[in-house]
């Protein structure tokens, strides 16, 4: 990890970040949020030049930084206030977590990868970042801090875990790809009651996919 932040970076950021505007990311806290968290301090130290390219870059357990558009994308459909209880599936890096908690929101995080839950671990506490970070599998959630105002899952699944649909409050919203013929569709499910979702689907994003339990 590479644990500092110059000029040259700080302008790299800026400019991704007016890429993200020109490609149509429009929430202001997305995008200040992105502007002032380093995503080279996320990323392998042999990518830091890389950090600021709008690309995925691959991490440990064969696992990878999504692109910056997808982090941004996914992040907006999410509406994010500040206090938010948010739930995420697939800690990886730690940089979408982070995100989150730039824009105010109360983050726990799951991640069934041991080597990424604890290279993570030991990042936040180098950052001061207070998030909620468990190793565990994703498609169980967290039902004892349940319910979370948002939930967001971070890799392709062919159908949403109805344990996370459960732990979603009334009114939440959860975001996540879902897989059918070979794509992945970007889809948010608005909690209407105990029973009922509002669906809505918004093109196709490339993600690894989610597994059940954890190693």
């Amino acid at each position: 990890m590479v644990i500092n932040d110059n000029f040259l970076l700080q302008g790299k950021r800026q400019k991704l970040v007016e890429l993200l505007k020109h490609e149509g990311i429009k929430d202001n806290k997305v995008l200040s949020a992105m502007t002032t968290l380093p995503r080279h301090y996320f990323v392998n130290p042999m990518y830091v030049e890389h950090a600021y390219d709008n690309k995925p870059l691959p991490i440990d357990k064969e696992q990878t930084i999504s692109q910056p558009y997808t982090v941004a994308f996914q992040t907006q459909l999410l509406q994010i206030k500040s206090g938010d209880k948010v739930l995420e599936i697939g800690t990886g890096s730690g940089y979408q977590a982070a995100i989150l908690l730039k824009m105010g929101a109360k983050v726990y995080s799951i991640e069934r990868h041991q080597a990424l839950y604890e290279k993570t671990n030991f990042l936040f506490r180098k950052l001061k970042l207070k998030a909620h970070l468990f190793y565990g599998d994703g498609y169980k959630g967290l039902p004892i801090y349940a319910p979370f105002n948002k939930i967001l899952i971070t890799a392709a699944a062919p159908s949403v875990p109805d344990e996370l649909l459960k732990q979603l409050d009334i009114g939440g919203i959860l975001v996540v790809p879902i897989t059918s013929s070979n794509t992945q569709i970007m889809t948010t499910f608005k909690k209407l009651d105990t029973t009922n979702f509002e669906v809505k689907k918004y093109g196709q994003f490339a993600f690894v996919p989610m597994l059940k339990g954890k190693e």
